[in-house]
Order: C-alpha cells, then sequence, then structure tokens
C-alpha cells in the first residue's frame, strides 16, 4: 500500500489542485494531512472542503489550531493575526468545527508510524525540528517512537534518521527506511515551500517495502497570488510564493 502525505496547504488552492495531479500516478490508496489547511493564502474554504473529502486523517496544525478557537495566537505578526483573524470569518461554521475536532497525534501502528504537525516529543505546542539538534531531542522518547514520524511545520523537506544515541540529517529525496534506524520526516509544504523551490511539495510512503519518495509540482503561482492581492490579506503572502521563501 502507498500513501500520499502532504502538509501545509495554507489555503493555496492552485498548489493544492498541481498535487492532486501530481498524486494520480502514483498508486496512492490513502492519503493523510499533516496540518496548516489555513493561514496566509486566500482560498481556506476550498482547501478545508478539498481536504476534508480527500485525506483519511489530517491532523491539526497551530494555524488551523488558531483560525479554531484552540489557542491563543496574539504573539504572531500582525500580517499573520490578520490573516487568521479573516479565515475565522471566512469559512463555514462546518470547517471551523472540523479544524476544532482534528487530532494534536494520529498513530498508525498497523505500519509503525505516527502522524503530527511539529515535534513528537510536545505534539501541543508545534515546537519546530528543521535543524538535527532539534530532531536529537526526540532521542528521550526513543523507546516510544515507531520507526517513521511524519511531519510538517517548517515548510521544508527534512529527513532526520535516529538511532539509539545520535541523530543524523539525510537528503530529502528517496530513501529506504532501515530496520534498526527510526525516522522523522518533514514533509514540505505544498502551499508555501519555504526552501527557495516555489514548487509545491508532496511525498509518497510504501508501507510495504518502507520507500519513502518526496515530489515536487509547478503550479499557477500567478493565480494564488492574484486571488491574494485582491483579497484583504497581505500583499507579502503573495509575494512570498514566488521565491519560495
Amino acid at each position: 500500500m502507498r500513501l500520499g502525505l502532504f502538509s501545509d496547504v495554507h489555503a493555496n488552492f492552485e498548489a493544492m489542485m498541481a498535487v492532486a495531479d501530481g498524486y494520480t500516478d502514483k498508486n496512492c490508496e490513502r492519503y493523510y494531512c499533516l496540518g496548516d489547511v489555513v493561514g496566509y493564502g486566500a482560498s481556506p474554504q476550498e482547501c478545508s472542503d478539498f481536504v476534508r473529502e480527500v485525506a483519511e486523517v489530517t491532523v491539526v496544525g497551530n494555524h488551523d489550531a488558531a483560525v479554531a478557537g484552540l489557542m491563543d495566537y496574539q504573539y504572531y505578526y500582525e500580517a499573520a493575526r490578520r490573516a487568521l483573524d479573516l479565515h475565522g470569518s471566512w469559512i463555514s461554521p462546518e470547517n471551523k468545527a472540523w479544524l476544532a475536532k482534528l487530532p494534536y497525534l494520529h498513530a498508525l501502528p498497523e505500519w509503525d508510524m505516527q502522524l503530527c504537525h511539529g515535534s513528537p516529543l510536545r505534539v501541543e505546542e508545534f515546537s519546530y525540528i528543521f535543524v538535527v539538534e532539534q530532531a536529537r531531542e526526540c532521542l528521550q522518547i526513543w523507546d516510544t517512537l515507531p520507526q517513521l514520524t511524519v511531519i510538517g511545520h517548517s515548510h521544508l523537506c527534512k529527513v532526520f534518521e535516529l538511532t539509539r544515541d545520535q541523530a543524523i540529517e539525510l537528503p530529502a529525496d528517496s530513501l529506504t527506511l532501515k530496520p534498526e534506524s527510526k525516522y522523522i520526516i518533514s514533509a514540505g509544504s505544498v502551499g508555501q515551500p519555504r526552501d527557495f523551490d516555489n514548487r509545491a511539495a508532496y511525498t509518497v510512503f510504501d508501507v510495504e517495502s518502507r520507500h519513502f519518495q518526496f515530489h515536487r509540482k509547478p503550479y499557477d503561482i500567478e493565480a494564488a497570488a492574484r486571488r491574494i492581492f485582491e483579497s484583504d490579506l497581505d500583499d507579502g503572502f503573495g509575494h512570498r510564493l514566488f521565491l519560495g521563501a
């Protein structure tokens, strides 16, 4: 069985549709979203509708939690707060209720894996893992970690391999999991990549062969940015789509 794993859609419908198209020839049987369906972009309603329909499970991201009223986001910078306020007023009551019920962590013990938005060490705090030092902190929960933890949040494609006493970073391309190691893999971002590659990111995991593959897909950035420019959102959220930053 092959799983489609994607994260950080961030209300970018054009990118989400490009990823959906990218999955058409990947033979995935189930899809999972690692959180942050909303935030930043101009299409929170459309993206929420789509992810609700397609994803077997979606875990809650910090932007989802903010829009759903599950966390205080007053410490976010002004443009991000404004976007969350707008999204809270734009999405339907049904989608807001859906966001409010999303789990912080979803275990898939049949495949020795789990899904969460940020670090599995403190899932409700949405801590980042984008450098090896942050991955190394998870060694303290080595005994309870499944072989594979897939996360989002950083908007970066990252692979960290853990043994009982060390963590190393591997290239985020294609890999087969080693039986003796554990892995924390960040799936990148569908709607707002931050690795200076402006293509939408998505991943595929074959649960039998234990093979994990990263993919990128171009999308209509001009259309996605235009939606932002024509809304009350900060124009910077549109400009950064072109940069992938």
